[in-house]
This record gives structure tokens, C-alpha cells and sequence, in this order.
């Protein structure tokens, strides 16, 4: 049944990423790029939390992009049950990815920690 659920994720999370990409066509989405970074699904596939990542020039883009998203919800679901061959199409929610921002955040922090080389003794190299 794991494996099941892991294809039934992977398809959901290809066709949503195709149907932002190519059939959403809503001014409000702007220059900024969608991707869909992972879809979970509940094990009787009711429901799937679909999570966004936004690349936005500002974060007010962003919001509004995820927004939209989130108010299409019921068309990227119609266009969903035209591609995707499953008898129960779980009912979508999307939620913003902000792993990207924390992984960034955290190579900052690590970048201006000043580390001193270590120093070997004298004792090893003989």
C-alpha cells in the first residue's frame, strides 16, 4: 500500500506542477515561478496537502500567487480528474514550502560563523 501512495504522490505532484505551468493563466500569478516541491496524501486518498514553493520578487507576489493557487483550487482539480486515472481524486490544499527560505537561512548563519583551521600537533606528524 506504501508504494501505491508514493506513485499516487509523485502523478498528483507532476500533473499539478503541469497544470500550474500551462492551464492557470491568471494575471495575479505575475513573473513569479510555481513549483509544486511535494504532495502528501492521506492513506484513503480523501486529501492531499500540496506544498508550494514560490519564486516572487517580493513577498507581497508571493502571497498573492499562493492566493490564486489557493482560489483555483477547484479548476487545477477539474483538470486534475481529465489526466490523472484514479477513482477518488483527493480533495486538494495547497501550503506555502518554506523549506527553501530555512535551508538559505541556515547557510547564511553558517557562512559568517569564522571557524580557525585546526591545528594538528606535532606529536601526530611524527
Amino acid at each position: 500500500m506504501k508504494i501505491r501512495l508514493e506513485r499516487v504522490n509523485s502523478e498528483l505532484q507532476k500533473q499539478i506542477s503541469a497544470v500550474i505551468a500551462h492551464d492557470l493563466k491568471d494575471p495575479r500569478l505575475g513573473n513569479g515561478i510555481i513549483g509544486v516541491t511535494k504532495v502528501s496524501t492521506t492513506p484513503d486518498l480523501k486529501f492531499a496537502k500540496v506544498y508550494l514553493s514560490v519564486y516572487a520578487s517580493s513577498e507581497e507576489e508571493r502571497a498573492a500567487a499562493v492566493e490564486t493557487v489557493r482560489r483555483s483550487k477547484h479548476f487545477i482539480r477539474n483538470r486534475l480528474k481529465e489526466l490523472v486515472k484514479i477513482r477518488l481524486l483527493p480533495d486538494l490544499n495547497f501550503v506555502l514550502d518554506t523549506s527553501v527560505d530555512y535551508g538559505m537561512k541556515i547557510d547564511g548563519i553558517l557562512k559568517t560563523i569564522d571557524i580557525p583551521p585546526a591545528e594538528e600537533d606535532e606529536d601526530e606528524e611524527k
